[in-house]
């Protein structure tokens, strides 16, 4: 997989690239990190990119210029790719989204905008929008990060253990379980008990017990499109959650 990165601070995605799963899969080969800087695309001597914006008002605009030289540069090899502008404005980056992308394989071209944005001519020379969320940033690297190292993620390979993509949160369609290491016990906190049997069984039941426990909690949106099993197990919870809540009421009443 191929990612290509145009933004005027390439050093913020140079340094974060060089380490954790990111670094290890690029030395691997597995995948491509190309970064560019629209200011070695300006024609201004000072390799200015921005300007104040037609109509005035606070900040400033990036140029088109710049973006359409290096995107036409980019394009030059003639290699299929998906150019992206990263912008609030843009379709909802979710898990599936990153899944998509690596089924079509292709690279990614993705621009990263600062100040009060890119000229909006900018949007006839992309693909599409993408946002990572609703909130502003201070720029697109930060989003351009987040797609590179949910993609990379799912790429066989790129983790150490070759489950843990598929145990990652959304991945079955609802959060994680909590996860717990030595010591057994801290600050009278004991590591839940099942998970020091060794019974297997019992501990992959409490575990889909507790993802769905955090789901429905956290994020109930999220328990749509359950696989019958899981609905069984989510069924089950929510029994032992009213029985809970009927106890402690009761002891309230009692006291």
């Amino acid at each position: 997989m191929k990612f290509e990165v145009l933004t005027i601070f390439p050093e913020v995605i140079e340094c974060y690239i060089k380490h954790g799963i990111i670094g290890k899969a690029l030395k691997k080969g597995l995948a491509e990190v190309s970064i560019y800087n629209p200011r070695d695309f300006t024609l201004d001597k000072h390799k200015k990119v921005d300007d104040y914006p037609y109509g005035g008002g606070a900040g400033m605009v990036m140029q088109i210029e710049p973006f359409y030289n290096a995107i036409k540069y980019i394009k030059g090899d003639g290699n299929l790719r998906r150019v992206i502008l990263l912008s609030p404005q843009g379709k909802r980056f979710t898990q599936k989204v990153a899944e998509e992308f690596l089924e079509k394989g292709e690279a990614l071209l993705l621009i990263c905008g600062r100040y009060e944005g890119i000229d909006e001519r900018i949007k006839s020379f992309i693909d599409e929008e993408i946002s990572i969320g609703d909130y502003v940033l201070s720029g697109g690297e930060l989003p351009a990060l987040v797609i590179i190292d949910s993609i990379l993620r799912l790429i066989p390979g790129t983790l150490g253990a070759e489950l843990s993509a598929k145990e990652d949160s959304f991945m079955k369609g609802f959060l994680d379980y909590p996860h717990y290491t030595r010591p057994e016990e801290f600050e009278g906190i004991r590591v839940p008990e099942v998970l020091l049997s060794g019974d297997h069984k019992k501990i992959a039941i409490w575990r889909k017990k507790e993802a769905l426990r955090n789901t429905l909690i956290r994020r109930p949106d999220l328990l749509k499109n359950l696989a019958s099993e899981d609905m069984r197990v989510l069924k089950e919870l929510c029994s032992e959650i009213n029985t809970k809540i009927l106890e402690d009421a009761d002891e309230s009443i009692n006291h």
